[in-house]
């Protein structure tokens, strides 16, 4: 296999909270496209997908979601918050900070609920969306309601990060939190130690255990949100529509969301769209495929150009 080169230079920006670190490439005057990556992963999940992206004339952003990396707060202060508002409130912010008007968003796992959050909220600000598994905003008021017992089993760190025998084991070792993720999550994925080893290191974060924690806790009722975000999440209880270009991706060897046609979401989504299926990828699909994945984020800038249309799929 391959020795893939870490994702270099690392810029900084300071939002409203944050101190951001991202990877930046691409033309600066080219269309601007956002990479969110999702837990328990970090920015080398697009460690192939930005420079196919910039080579197709994209100004590429890639940053390291709050408590991974060099990302950190800039006051002790600050809750430690993982919910999802927060971690839209985040894209909108980073946007802001580096000028950035207007900018597709691409994501999976939290990076595609960020994505989704904003492009809900904010679409004025949203040229279009590419979300791994479709509509990612929790219904948080539906968190007590099972799911078939096959999918809980694969949830089992929502559950563990409930118990503070949970919070000890995150801390004690991610590392091996993440493998075993990781290979749950995507049973077809011949991932390298050293791949793993790299990721990893973005866990070292100060907050990085806090904040996970607090992300599954919240979505499954178990701590309340920051007050800073209580009127966000009072909208995104509302389950509110993407009416951006959209197009969603489901990978045929997810280990935890079984791939779909994409209908049973498409009410979420009031703009065009397009969904696919993906061969061979597993939840992390843009590193599992990357062309795949860029290739979505090019048709999504198509899918712009075009006249609005009714929803599509494609398998």
């Amino acid at each position: 296999m391959q020795e893939r080169q870490p994702l270099t230079p690392l810029r900084h920006v300071r939002t409203d909270i944050l101190d951001v670190t991202y990877h930046e490439a691409g033309p600066a005057d080219g269309d601007t496209v956002l990479l969110l990556h999702g837990f328990p992963y970090d920015v080398h999940s697009y460690v192939d997908v930005a420079p196919l992206l910039a080579g197709h004339g994209f100004h590429v952003v890639v940053p390291y979601l709050r408590g991974h990396g060099p990302t950190v707060f800039l006051s002790p202060s600050t809750p430690r918050s993982g919910q999802q508002a927060a971690l839209g409130a985040d894209v909108l912010a980073l946007m802001d900070a580096l000028g950035i008007e207007r900018a597709y968003l691409a994501g999976y796992d939290w990076g595609g609920r960020a994505a989704c959050v904003t492009a809900a909220l904010w679409p004025e600000r949203v040229l279009g969306l590419v979300s791994v598994n479709g509509y990612l905003i929790q219904d948080i008021g539906a968190a007590t309601r099972p799911l078939p017992p096959e999918r809980e089993a694969g949830f089992w760190y929502f559950y563990y990060f409930l118990t503070e025998r949970g919070r000890a084991g995150l801390a004690a070792d991610p590392r091996e939190v993440a493998r075993v993720i990781w290979e749950r999550n995507s049973p077809e994925w011949a991932f390298h130690a050293r791949d793993l080893d790299r990721t990893a290191r973005a866990f070292a974060n100060p907050d990085y255990t806090d904040i996970v924690i607090h992300s599954y806790r919240h979505r499954l009722g178990f701590a309340p949100g920051a007050d800073a975000y209580a009127e966000l999440e009072a909208r995104l209880a509302g389950l509110p529509p993407v009416p951006v270009p959209a197009v969603t991706l489901d990978g045929l060897a997810d280990g935890n969301f079984p791939a779909t046609d994409g209908s049973a979401a498409a009410r979420h989504f009031t703009g065009p769209r397009l969904h696919r299926k993906v061969a061979g990828a597993g939840h992390n699909l843009p590193q599992e495929r990357p062309e795949a994945f860029a290739a979505a984020v090019c048709d999504v800038r198509a899918l712009r150009q075009e006249s609005p249309g009714p929803d599509r799929t494609a398998g």
